[in-house]
């Protein structure tokens, strides 16, 4: 029986890992797709277009905001960040689970749209961890790394809006976490009624 893909929303602080996370978790799972967010961030090294992010001026991103291609967007840090809305919501109607990367404002704004989709706030096992994991890369200055900081305090007071809680203290731990939801959200009796009434159960 046809079951509607889910939409999840993954938000944590930066430095946590959920790039990563997500990453392993699309090439475990055929029917996870990962949602491509678009931005107007440099990229950072490795990172590809159209893969890791739609690379933007600030001009191209306005234009998209105009145009109404945008589930949700913010500014975050300094620059912008938009979830296209097309792609996700062809996956979901044709059954697959998207995954989105995306901050507390932007999950907010994909909750108040899409009700029904299923909110895990990742957390790193301490904040001590969170300031050596973002210190760990070397890719940003002083002054950046204690706006992160600054940023993930505020993130979190947010958390009583998430369904679901992970603590990433190792990345098989997280994925298998990731996992155990997505199965509960698929086995809810809310997501199985079209199933309930095709095998003779439903109570109506």
């Amino acid at each position: 029986m046809f079951q509607k893909g889910l939409l999840v929303v993954l938000s944590a602080p930066s430095g946590t890992g959920k790039s990563t996370v997500s990453r392993l978790l699309v090439q475990r799972n055929d029917r996870l797709r990962l949602s491509v967010s678009a931005t107007t961030r440099a990229p950072r090294k490795n990172e590809v277009e159209g893969k890791d992010y739609f690379y933007k001026t600030t001009d191209e991103f306005k234009n998209m905001i105009e145009n109404d291609e945008f589930v949700e967007w913010v500014e975050y840090c300094g620059n912008y960040y938009g979830t296209p809305k097309k792609y996700i919501e062809d996956s979901v109607e044709n059954g697959y689970d998207v995954l989105l990367e995306i901050e507390v404002e932007g999950a907010a704004k994909i909750k108040e749209k899409y009700p029904d989709c299923v909110l895990i706030f990742m957390l790193p096992p301490s904040f001590d961890e969170l300031k050596k994991r973002i210190e760990g890369r070397g890719t940003e200055k002083p002054e950046v790394i204690e706006n992160r900081l600054k940023q993930a305090k505020r993130e979190i007071e947010y958390i009583d809006m998430y369904d679901y809680v992970v603590i990433n203290d190792s990345l098989d731990n997280a994925i298998n976490s990731v996992n155990i939801i997505l199965e509960a959200e698929k086995s809810k009796v809310k997501r199985n009624k079209d199933l309930l009434k095709h095998i003779g159960f439903d109570r109506r």
